[in-house]
């Protein structure tokens, strides 16, 4: 009896997916496009003949990044750009937009790639940390996301992309900072999806393993060993293969992004063995740390 009042049966138009084909005179907005994640998708989106504008916080290393873009575009008659902000601040974030509405246009997709990561012990980490990690990595998405949603909500139609991580959806040893903050942007893209179909705005959230980008490079310096672990059983993927899974995944319309192998493997025992996922992680941690103790 549920379905006599089934919208499908009533004869409306439901699409399962909304997807998103980049290509020329389309408008892409990057935010942490200065390196890593965020550039190799720019650049990628600039060979399929894009108007591409980078965000992040240092001018100087947006304005390399813009040379990349550059001399990847499929033609001269695209305009790329940069505006350097603190997305962080709501205030920036909606002049970032309003820049490049004016300059090109509403963005068509945008990707939002700026984030931080900062692993420690909880005990250890100051509340600055945590507070820095919700603020860039959540609230920087948010703002981005809630300064685009006017033009696109009046246009119906756009597409939103959002960088979560592994860590936004397993918890991870030394990531309580971090980690929270991902599951943040998992939770937000989850009730967003839902928000925007209807009026035909596609969501997709990414959950990228660790890729070698100067991110990563950074948290080598300071992360714990037991982190070191059980991370270190699955290979750092390159910015540029997670780029090209973003890109393939939104033409796809798919929701869940996974870059590689390895990651749809975890997410899949995750789904069908989740109660083993945790014991499994520990026991990396504790043979950690009692090689960390015979090494003392």
């Amino acid at each position: 009896m549920g379905w006599r009042g089934s919208p499908i049966l009533a004869g409306e138009v439901i699409s399962l997916r909304i997807q998103f084909t980049p290509g020329e005179n389309k408008v892409a907005l990057v935010t942490g496009g200065s390196s890593g994640i965020g550039l190799a998708t720019a650049r990628l989106l600039a060979q399929r003949g894009m108007h591409v504008w980078l965000t992040a916080r240092r001018e100087d290393v947006l304005a390399k990044a813009l040379v990349e873009v550059q001399a990847a575009q499929k033609s001269s008659n695209q305009r790329c750009g940069i505006v350097p902000a603190d997305l962080s601040d709501w205030v920036q974030a909606q002049a970032v937009v309003a820049r490049v509405q004016a300059e090109v246009g509403l963005p068509d997709l945008v990707v939002n790639s700026a984030g931080v990561a900062h692993p420690g012990y909880v005990q250890e980490l100051p509340l600055e940390i945590f507070r820095q990690m919700m603020e860039i990595n959540y609230f920087g998405t948010l703002h981005t996301i809630k300064a685009l949603l006017p033009g696109m909500l009046e246009r119906r139609s756009g597409y939103i992309v959002n960088l979560s991580s592994v860590a936004g959806h397993i918890g991870v040893f030394g990531y309580t900072a971090y980690g929270a903050s991902k599951y943040a942007v998992t939770g937000l893209s989850d009730a967003l999806r839902a928000e925007m179909k209807p009026h035909g705005i596609g969501v997709s959230v990414v959950f990228p393993p660790d890729t070698d980008t100067p991110q990563l490079a950074f948290e080598a310096t300071i992360k714990p060993m037991e982190t070191k672990a059980v991370s270190g059983s699955m290979k750092a993927l390159s910015a540029e293969a997670v780029a090209q899974d973003i890109i393939s995944g939104v033409e796809r319309g798919r929701y869940r992004i996974l870059p590689g192998l390895d990651n749809k493997i975890l997410f899949a025992l995750s789904g069908l063995l989740w109660g083993t996922i945790y014991p499994y992680m520990d026991m990396v941690v504790a043979n950690a740390q009692r090689k960390k103790k015979k090494e003392k």
